[in-house]
Protein backbone atom coordinates (compact mmCIF):
# COMPACT_ATOMS: atom_id res chain seq x y z
CA UNK A 1 0.00 0.00 0.00
CA UNK A 2 1.73 3.01 -0.69
CA UNK A 3 1.07 6.04 1.59
CA UNK A 4 -1.19 9.10 1.28
CA UNK A 5 1.90 11.79 0.77
CA UNK A 6 -0.62 14.08 2.71
CA UNK A 7 -0.09 12.17 5.93
CA UNK A 8 3.65 12.58 5.93
CA UNK A 9 5.15 15.36 8.03
CA UNK A 10 6.41 17.98 5.95
CA UNK A 11 10.65 18.04 6.45
CA UNK A 12 10.40 21.92 4.81
CA UNK A 13 8.04 22.71 7.68
CA UNK A 14 10.44 20.66 10.21
CA UNK A 15 13.13 22.03 9.28
CA UNK A 16 11.61 25.90 10.40
CA UNK A 17 10.68 24.72 13.63
CA UNK A 18 14.07 24.13 14.93
CA UNK A 19 15.46 27.21 15.35
CA UNK A 20 12.95 28.99 16.91
CA UNK A 21 13.10 25.81 19.61
CA UNK A 22 16.40 26.27 19.94
CA UNK A 23 15.73 30.20 20.33
CA UNK A 24 13.19 29.63 23.16
CA UNK A 25 15.22 27.09 25.06
CA UNK A 26 17.67 29.70 26.79
CA UNK A 27 15.54 32.70 26.54
CA UNK A 28 13.10 29.94 29.24
CA UNK A 29 16.41 29.13 31.54
CA UNK A 30 16.98 32.66 31.80
CA UNK A 31 13.73 33.65 32.82
CA UNK A 32 13.82 30.65 35.54
CA UNK A 33 16.93 31.77 36.77
CA UNK A 34 15.81 35.55 36.93
CA UNK A 35 13.09 34.63 38.76
CA UNK A 36 15.08 32.32 41.50
CA UNK A 37 17.35 35.12 41.93
CA UNK A 38 14.32 37.44 42.21
CA UNK A 39 12.72 35.40 44.90
CA UNK A 40 16.57 34.71 46.53
CA UNK A 41 16.59 38.50 47.06
CA UNK A 42 13.17 38.85 48.65
CA UNK A 43 14.25 36.24 50.86
CA UNK A 44 17.12 37.44 51.87
CA UNK A 45 15.74 40.92 53.15
CA UNK A 46 12.91 39.12 54.88
CA UNK A 47 15.27 37.14 56.90
CA UNK A 48 17.71 40.74 57.69
CA UNK A 49 14.84 42.09 58.75
CA UNK A 50 13.45 39.36 60.98
CA UNK A 51 17.21 38.86 62.06
CA UNK A 52 17.55 42.28 63.19
CA UNK A 53 13.74 42.42 64.68
CA UNK A 54 14.68 39.75 67.31
CA UNK A 55 18.00 40.64 68.31
CA UNK A 56 17.14 43.95 69.40
CA UNK A 57 12.98 43.52 70.49
CA UNK A 58 14.37 42.53 74.13
CA UNK A 59 16.10 45.74 74.39
CA UNK A 60 14.04 48.43 73.43
CA UNK A 61 11.31 50.24 75.54
CA UNK A 62 8.41 52.36 75.10
CA UNK A 63 8.32 54.53 78.73
CA UNK A 64 10.74 55.55 80.56
CA UNK A 65 9.99 53.87 84.04
CA UNK A 66 10.81 50.25 82.02
CA UNK A 67 13.79 51.64 80.69
CA UNK A 68 16.88 50.41 82.78
CA UNK A 69 19.21 53.87 84.05
CA UNK A 70 22.36 54.65 81.97
CA UNK A 71 24.48 57.51 81.98
CA UNK A 72 24.48 58.24 78.61
CA UNK A 73 21.90 58.23 76.02
CA UNK A 74 23.16 58.88 72.34
CA UNK A 75 20.44 60.62 70.48
CA UNK A 76 20.57 59.81 66.80
CA UNK A 77 20.18 62.68 63.78
CA UNK A 78 18.08 63.61 61.33
CA UNK A 79 17.58 67.05 59.42
CA UNK A 80 15.09 68.97 61.45
CA UNK A 81 13.33 70.18 58.33
CA UNK A 82 12.33 68.78 55.40
CA UNK A 83 13.18 70.20 51.86
CA UNK A 84 9.96 71.63 51.00
CA UNK A 85 10.48 73.85 54.32
CA UNK A 86 8.41 71.78 56.52
CA UNK A 87 9.59 70.98 60.27
CA UNK A 88 10.56 67.21 60.59
CA UNK A 89 7.98 65.46 62.84
CA UNK A 90 10.97 62.73 63.25
CA UNK A 91 13.31 65.20 64.43
CA UNK A 92 11.04 66.87 67.16
CA UNK A 93 9.57 63.98 68.17
CA UNK A 94 13.08 62.68 68.68
CA UNK A 95 14.14 65.51 70.62
CA UNK A 96 10.65 65.56 72.73
CA UNK A 97 11.99 61.59 73.49
CA UNK A 98 15.78 62.89 74.47
CA UNK A 99 14.59 65.87 76.73
CA UNK A 100 11.57 63.52 78.83
CA UNK A 101 14.40 61.06 79.07
CA UNK A 102 16.69 63.31 80.51
CA UNK A 103 14.36 65.06 82.92
CA UNK A 104 13.05 61.51 83.97
CA UNK A 105 16.65 60.87 85.18
CA UNK A 106 16.83 58.21 83.11
CA UNK A 107 19.97 59.27 81.71
CA UNK A 108 22.46 62.00 83.06
CA UNK A 109 24.01 63.11 79.67
CA UNK A 110 23.38 63.61 75.62
CA UNK A 111 25.43 62.41 73.37
CA UNK A 112 24.07 64.07 70.20
CA UNK A 113 25.66 62.23 67.19
CA UNK A 114 24.75 63.92 63.70
CA UNK A 115 26.21 64.71 59.85
CA UNK A 116 28.15 67.46 59.72
CA UNK A 117 29.53 66.85 56.69
CA UNK A 118 28.97 70.29 55.29
CA UNK A 119 29.40 73.25 56.79
CA UNK A 120 25.59 74.67 55.86
CA UNK A 121 24.34 71.51 57.45
CA UNK A 122 24.66 70.94 61.21
CA UNK A 123 22.76 68.03 62.86
CA UNK A 124 24.28 68.30 66.18
CA UNK A 125 24.13 71.20 66.39
CA UNK A 126 19.97 71.93 65.76
CA UNK A 127 19.73 69.07 67.94
CA UNK A 128 21.50 70.98 70.78
CA UNK A 129 19.54 73.67 70.20
CA UNK A 130 16.46 72.05 70.19
CA UNK A 131 16.80 70.47 73.39
CA UNK A 132 17.82 73.76 74.68
CA UNK A 133 14.84 74.97 74.40
CA UNK A 134 13.51 71.51 75.89
CA UNK A 135 15.21 73.08 79.02
CA UNK A 136 18.17 70.56 78.76
CA UNK A 137 21.26 72.31 79.97
CA UNK A 138 24.49 72.69 77.67
CA UNK A 139 26.31 71.30 80.57
CA UNK A 140 24.48 67.75 79.80
CA UNK A 141 24.98 68.15 76.35
CA UNK A 142 28.07 66.54 74.07
CA UNK A 143 28.36 66.69 70.42
CA UNK A 144 29.32 63.95 67.81
CA UNK A 145 29.76 65.97 64.48
CA UNK A 146 30.78 62.55 62.42
CA UNK A 147 27.42 60.32 63.22
CA UNK A 148 27.09 60.72 58.80
CA UNK A 149 25.13 57.09 59.31
CA UNK A 150 23.91 54.99 62.27
CA UNK A 151 26.68 52.52 62.21
CA UNK A 152 29.40 55.61 62.61
CA UNK A 153 27.10 57.20 65.63
CA UNK A 154 26.94 53.57 67.11
CA UNK A 155 30.29 52.60 67.04
CA UNK A 156 32.16 56.14 67.71
CA UNK A 157 29.95 55.86 70.52
CA UNK A 158 32.47 53.42 72.12
CA UNK A 159 35.47 53.74 70.27
CA UNK A 160 35.86 57.70 70.19
CA UNK A 161 33.72 58.68 73.27
CA UNK A 162 34.22 55.22 75.96
CA UNK A 163 30.55 54.53 76.07
CA UNK A 164 29.61 51.16 75.14
CA UNK A 165 27.29 50.96 77.69
CA UNK A 166 24.50 53.32 76.89
CA UNK A 167 20.48 54.31 75.97
CA UNK A 168 20.01 54.99 71.58
CA UNK A 169 16.92 57.50 71.21
CA UNK A 170 15.33 57.37 67.93
CA UNK A 171 12.15 56.24 66.24
CA UNK A 172 11.38 52.27 66.60
CA UNK A 173 12.14 51.29 63.16
CA UNK A 174 15.18 52.81 63.67
CA UNK A 175 16.43 51.91 67.53
CA UNK A 176 15.77 48.20 65.88
CA UNK A 177 18.70 48.71 63.53
CA UNK A 178 20.91 50.71 66.11
CA UNK A 179 20.72 48.11 68.50
CA UNK A 180 21.52 45.27 66.52
CA UNK A 181 24.57 47.14 65.63
CA UNK A 182 25.68 48.11 68.65
CA UNK A 183 24.89 44.04 70.06
CA UNK A 184 26.72 42.84 67.36
CA UNK A 185 29.96 44.77 68.12
CA UNK A 186 29.32 43.67 71.74
CA UNK A 187 28.06 46.98 73.48
CA UNK A 188 25.37 46.89 75.85
CA UNK A 189 22.91 49.31 74.31
CA UNK A 190 19.25 49.52 75.00
CA UNK A 191 16.79 51.93 73.09
CA UNK A 192 14.04 54.19 74.30
CA UNK A 193 11.60 54.83 71.49
CA UNK A 194 10.30 58.44 70.28
CA UNK A 195 6.54 58.87 68.56
CA UNK A 196 6.29 57.37 65.49
CA UNK A 197 5.16 59.70 62.90
CA UNK A 198 1.64 58.01 61.38
CA UNK A 199 0.90 61.10 58.85
CA UNK A 200 4.36 60.24 56.95
CA UNK A 201 4.95 57.97 53.89
CA UNK A 202 5.03 54.93 55.82
CA UNK A 203 5.20 52.54 52.44
CA UNK A 204 8.67 54.54 51.48
CA UNK A 205 9.88 54.21 54.88
CA UNK A 206 9.71 50.80 55.37
CA UNK A 207 11.32 49.85 51.69
CA UNK A 208 14.31 52.10 52.49
CA UNK A 209 14.17 50.68 56.18
CA UNK A 210 14.30 46.62 54.96
CA UNK A 211 17.27 48.04 52.70
CA UNK A 212 19.12 49.33 55.26
CA UNK A 213 18.92 46.31 57.33
CA UNK A 214 20.02 43.99 54.89
CA UNK A 215 23.13 46.89 54.46
CA UNK A 216 23.48 46.59 58.21
CA UNK A 217 24.12 43.03 58.11
CA UNK A 218 26.23 43.32 55.43
CA UNK A 219 28.73 45.95 57.19
CA UNK A 220 28.94 43.95 60.63
CA UNK A 221 29.04 40.69 59.55
CA UNK A 222 30.77 40.48 55.93
CA UNK A 223 32.52 43.76 55.10
CA UNK A 224 33.62 44.08 58.52
CA UNK A 225 32.50 48.23 58.40
CA UNK A 226 34.09 50.95 60.71
CA UNK A 227 33.36 54.49 60.81
CA UNK A 228 34.64 56.64 58.44
CA UNK A 229 36.38 58.74 61.21
CA UNK A 230 37.51 57.96 64.49
CA UNK A 231 39.83 59.96 65.84
CA UNK A 232 41.18 61.15 69.22
CA UNK A 233 39.08 59.72 72.69
CA UNK A 234 37.30 62.27 74.27
CA UNK A 235 36.04 62.63 77.95
CA UNK A 236 32.70 63.15 78.71
CA UNK A 237 32.58 64.58 81.77
CA UNK A 238 28.91 63.73 83.70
Amino acid sequence: MIPDHRSLPDPHSQKCKCPERMKIAPLRKVGIWLIISFLCVIAGIFICNLWVKSRAKAHIFDAPDQLPPNDIALVLGTASVLADGRPNLYFETRMDAAAALYKSGKVKHLLLSGDNSREAYNEPAAMQEALEKRGVPASAITLDYAGFRTLDSVVRCREVFQREQFTVVSQPFHNERAVFIARAFGMKAVAFNADSIENFDQSWLLGREYLARVKAVLDVYFLRKQPKYLGDKIDIEI
